[in-house]
């Protein structure tokens, strides 16, 4: 077995026990303090509330929500969580000393890692959205394998959850990518939690579940592919949008929470709707844009769009991001993943 392989087999568990406790603090912390019990905890962990983070950072509603937690357990829990995670301000220069520590996973191809400035970034949400065949779920399954690289391989030598609404999932592509960056094809599949998403409530309920996996084991990237999927046909009827905004807002937040608890990569893929309102945007070269409206557009660190190019080659538009130019790159699905495109 290569040393690259070796280097993505499964960590034991106090390896990664070890490990995980570097970037956030385990609940079970707050046992002991002013009052907090194992209960408690239990509770709190049953809620998907896994570190102290995610307590720290939960609004006291959502604590009263839980069965068993009192307004004055809640005070107690959210006071001994705040001493515990730093919340007030921070300098600018503090601030970038942290961005510098952030991880960016490659994509298989150079050109699409000099546009994003490396790769997919982690501790933020990236979208990916395009028409069927653009290659969304292709590169899905390329950074499914690349994440679990080593660090000087641009990987970022954690695990990969996938949450897939569509059925798309393929096993076998992880193979193929596996095999061409040297991996042991059975660690790669070991190193990927898969999950079939078949409802909005479900899609909500899987997020609880990956915040326990998460507090466990070293993840590296969350996928759901695609996000709006199920939320398109749950909410189908008239005057259910309000309903679906809003609980897709909670989605998101929870996404996002996910990422910045655990400084994970989030990677959603999108649809897109065609521009039928013969607004300005009708009469556009491409009038494509992805559904979610603004609550999908907010909560979106970088939003890249793919288009179809000539063969297999795709084209990746930075479309919206707070620090990458607006610029296009070239790349092209291989039979071994996504790579550089052919001239």
């Amino acid at each position: 077995m290569s040393s690259s392989a070796q280097s993505t087999r499964a960590r034991t568990e106090t390896e990664e026990q070890e490990e995980i406790e570097g970037p956030f603090i385990l609940i079970d912390k707050l046992i002991g303090l002013n009052g907090i019990d194992a209960k408690d905890v239990r509770k709190l962990k049953e809620a998907g509330l896994n570190t102290v983070e995610a307590v720290a950072y939960a609004p006291k509603k959502e604590l009263l929500s839980i069965k068993g937690i009192s307004d004055i357990k809640a005070d107690k829990i959210c006071a001994e969580a705040i001493k515990l995670v730093p919340m007030g301000f921070t300098t600018a220069t503090e601030f970038h000393v942290k961005r510098s520590e952030i991880i960016q996973i490659v994509t298989g191809s150079r050109e699409l890692d000099r546009l994003l400035g490396g790769g997919i970034e982690t501790g933020s949400i990236t979208e990916v959205f395009g028409e069927f065949r653009t290659g969304k779920s292709q590169l899905c399954h390329t950074l499914a394998v690349t994440c679990q690289l080593p660090i000087d391989m641009g990987g970022a030598e954690g695990k990969c959850l996938w949450i897939d609404t569509e059925g798309t999932f393929r096993p076998e592509r992880l193979l193929a990518v596996a095999e061409r960056f040297k991996l042991s094809g059975q660690d790669v599949l070991d190193n990927v939690a898969y999950a079939r998403c078949y409802n909005t409530d479900h899609q909500m309920q899987l997020l609880v579940q990956a915040s326990a996996m998460m507090s466990e084991s070293r993840y590296a990237l969350l996928i759901v592919d695609s996000a709006m999927a199920l939320f398109r046909t749950d909410f189908s009827g008239r005057g259910e949008l309000a309903a679906r905004q809003t609980l897709l807002a909670k989605f998101l937040r929870m996404l996002l929470r996910l990422a910045d608890e655990f400084g994970v990569a989030v990677l959603i893929t999108n649809q897109v709707v065609a521009c039928v309102d013969g607004g300005p945007s009708a009469f556009a070269a491409d009038p494509k844009k992805p559904i979610g409206g603004n609550i999908m557009a907010h909560a979106s660190t970088t939003r890249l769009y793919l288009r179809k190019g000539r063969g297999e080659n795709r084209i990746c538009k930075i479309y919206d991001s707070p620090c990458l130019p607006e610029s296009e790159a070239t790349f092209a699905i291989l039979p071994d993943g996504i790579g550089d495109a052919k001239e």
